[in-house]
C-alpha cells in the first residue's frame, strides 16, 4: 500500500549534537533508517529476513532539507512512507517533526535498489518482493 506512513519516535541524543547544541546533519540518515526499519516492521517483514532470501537494498540517491531546529532532547517524529515503486527501485519519503516545538524541520527521500548475487548487483523487483513492500500496514502488528 503506497503512501502508508509509519511514525518513529526518537529522543535526541547528546552525542548526536554539534558544539553549538543542534543535531549532526548526519544522524537525520540514521534517523532515516530507524524508521525504515520500522515502516518494514509495521508490514511484518524486516531488512535482516529479506536478507536471509538473499536480497540487499542499498541506497543509491539520498536528499534533505533542513528547514528547523533539532537539539539535545528533543523528542521527534520520523514519519516514513514508500512513494513509489520502480522495475528495480523505491523511493522512500521522509517528515521530521520536532515534537518539542511542534515544527517540521527536515524533509527527505532516500532511493533504493534491489540487489542479489555475488557480485551483488541491481534486480528486477520479483512478485514476493513487490508484494512486501505494497503490505497494508493495518493488516500486520509492528514485529518487535
Amino acid at each position: 500500500m503506497l503512501n502508508a506512513v509509519t511514525e518513529e519516535r526518537i529522543r535526541v541524543r547528546y552525542g548526536e549534537t554539534d558544539q553549538m547544541g543542534h543535531a549532526y546533519y548526519s544522524n537525520y540518515l540514521l534517523w532515516y533508517e530507524q524508521a525504515r526499519g520500522a515502516w518494514c516492521r509495521d508490514r511484518g517483514f524486516t531488512y535482516k529476513s529479506m536478507e536471509a532470501q538473499g536480497y540487499k537494498i542499498p541506497a543509491v540517491e539520498v536528499w534533505s532539507r533542513y528547514k528547523g531546529e533539532v537539539k539535545y532532547d528533543d523528542t521527534i517524529v520520523v514519519r516514513v512512507s514508500l512513494t513509489e515503486i520502480k522495475r528495480s527501485a523505491f523511493k522512500f519519503e521522509y517528515q521530521i517533526i520536532n515534537e518539542t516545538t511542534g515544527q517540521e524541520c527536515t524533509s527527505g527521500y532516500t532511493w533504493h535498489v534491489l540487489a542479489a548475487g555475488d557480485p551483488i548487483k541491481a534486480i528486477s523487483i520479483p512478485a514476493e518482493v513487490r508484494e512486501l513492500l505494497e503490505r497494508d500496514p493495518s493488516q500486520f502488528d509492528r514485529l518487535a
